[in-house]
């Protein structure tokens, strides 16, 4: 007779556990947040069932563990639930309509923000919108397109309230985009953000609540339970909270605190303090800050290379050039800044994507070590590592340091990225069979607004390498099994949780998928479409039929 009864007792074809060495089961028991119980019989738990016990009886159903996105950004997604819809848009003209039928609605000196998952390249015009163009929509409402983290595209009087004048120069590791006449043309990259990130709106706690809300269902909706989140600003983690205690958040969060922007030791001692009050979440299952998020190179468009771009189309270049992307850090301050962080005891998460900038933060991080040889495992974490080289990944797996990858970045980035880098190099992004042949703690993510979220497209794109442009690189697909694990075992060794979640099995959090068809089955060209039919965190049902 069982001691307890089930909160909650779910019967299927198969439980795959992700446990080593483990054989499926049929039916799983939970109670409040956490697994009870196991059984290889459908009906083998059936003496946890009391009268308040919920039943899901899916006899053709897969049960897996829920997915985390280890490099993501929720609060990208929150801030868009109301945003011009402009991912929607095939070319400038439907992204113009958009924007002035928002203006339509919006009183003069209110702002027009839009959504940032889209690519350039993927328009007609394979370009940004530029400061012109917004103006004919409106010079009466700032206007901010975005697009992924790392661009934005500002109307005239955003520009002008600013501070960016006609004759504004880049700041070192950012541009300020121009005309082939020399006029702005409204494009701003990386560190010229500053001045735009300062003065753009911030929605009321109300509206992001309720983002946050919508955002964090939409993710569920995908499989995914966890969400590490690579930008949260500091000002954003009160609301985050609120979110929480309010009962809106459902998935889990680990908030990177992001140093955007900020180019002295200074500055990231200011963020730490600011930090400080936020370690009251160490214990809280549901929210937590993992730690501290720097940007070593620029995005798409301005990755830190070892060889030059083939071509600058936000420059209007189609050609040969000697630009070898950016970095937005001096490499011996940003020993000082990450050493700051790490006397604090937060973890670091590096933005490297070109081979360039992998090299450097590894110069770097290896800096950090021999300065810090107590340092605990993973405190020190690479994000995307694009164009990492044999060389590199051998370092990294030396050095003990984990890497977080995106497929959905690449495939929807793949067209634009080719136009800058080449197709050779463009085809090498991701490497993730090299990465794990060398025994490196690889980890999977999104990268959304740059890629689309969602648990089995990117096991689909790992498998198959598919892109907007075709098959890129198939020597560095991996198996359904492997990237099942990259989001769900290998994701909770990252967030130092493997003991408490990541696997199904009696003791941890009750964090399960369950999928109509198996997904370990299916064509793999059927993933890409699969969505669960139950996501269930902490033992409660987020997303049903």
């Amino acid at each position: 007779m069982a001691s307890s009864k089930a909160s909650l007792l779910i019967r299927a074809q198969a439980v795959y556990t992700q446990a080593e060495g483990s054989e499926p089961y049929r039916a799983v028991a939970i109670d409040g947040e956490h697994i009870i119980g196991l059984s290889a019989d459908s009906h083998g738990l059936d003496m946890y069932i009391g009268p308040d016990t919920r039943i899901i009886d899916e006899p053709s159903a897969t049960i897996l563990p829920s997915f985390d996105d280890t490099h993501t950004h929720l609060m990208f997604a929150a801030l868009s639930q109301t945003s011009v819809p402009v991912h929607l848009a095939k070319d400038i003209p439907s992204i113009l309509s958009m924007l002035r039928d928002r203006a339509a609605q919006t009183l003069p000196g209110e702002w027009i923000l839009t959504t940032a998952n889209w690519q350039e390249y993927n328009l007609v015009e394979k370009r940004f919108p530029t400061l012109q163009e917004l103006d004919t929509v409106s010079t009466v409402h700032p206007i901010l397109v975005k697009r992924g983290g790392h661009n934005m595209v500002a109307n005239s009087i955003a520009m002008k309230l600013a501070g960016i004048k006609a004759d504004a120069q880049s700041p070192e590791g950012g541009v300020i985009g121009r005309n082939e006449d020399g006029t702005l043309n409204g494009l701003l990259q990386d560190n010229a953000l500053g001045p735009i990130l300062a003065i753009s709106p911030q929605p009321s706690t109300e509206d992001l609540i309720a983002g946050i809300e919508g955002a964090s269902k939409s993710y569920a909706a995908t499989g995914i339970g966890c969400v590490r989140d690579c930008c949260v600003f500091a000002n954003q983690m009160p609301v985050l909270k609120a979110t929480y205690d309010a009962g809106k958040l459902h998935v889990r969060v680990r908030a990177l605190v992001a140093a955007l922007a900020m180019k002295s030791v200074a500055e990231v001692e200011s963020l730490l303090d600011e930090m400080e009050q936020w370690r009251s979440l160490d214990s809280n299952p549901w929210l937590r800050v993992w730690g501290v998020k720097f940007i070593l190179d620029g995005g798409i468009e301005a990755s830190a290379t070892e060889e030059p771009y083939v071509g600058r189309p936000d420059h209007g270049c189609c050609g040969p050039t000697d630009f070898c992307g950016t970095l937005t850090w001096e490499p011996d301050v940003l020993v000082e800044a990450m050493d700051a962080v790490l006397r604090r005891g937060w973890r670091i998460g590096t933005h490297a994507f070109g081979d360039r900038a992998v090299r450097i933060l590894l110069d770097v991080y290896e800096k950090l070590q021999k300065r810090n040889p107590n340092l605990p495992a993973g405190s020190l974490v690479m994000e995307h590592g694009g164009l990492a080289v044999a060389e590199e990944r051998a370092r990294a797996v030396r050095m003990g340091i984990p890497v977080t990858v995106q497929h959905p970045l690449l495939h929807d980035a793949a067209g634009i990225l080719s136009e800058y880098i080449g197709l050779e190099r463009d085809s090498h992004i991701y490497p993730v069979r090299q990465w794990i042949d060398a025994g490196a703690e690889v980890s999977g993510g999104s990268d959304y607004p740059v890629g689309g979220y969602g648990a089995m497209l990117s096991v689909w794109g790992m498998t198959t390498r598919q892109t907007v442009i075709g098959v890129l690189g198939p020597e560095h697909a991996i198996s359904v099994q492997e990237s099942i694990t990259l989001h769900t075992t290998q994701a909770a060794k990252l967030t130092k949780e493997q003991d408490i979640r990541g696997c199904i099995l009696p003791g941890r959090y009750a964090d399960l998928t369950v999928w109509s068809r198996d997904p370990l089955a299916i064509d793999v060209s059927e993933l890409r479409e699969l969505q669960p039919r139950y996501t269930i965190i902490g033992g409660k049902v987020i997303h049903e039929p």
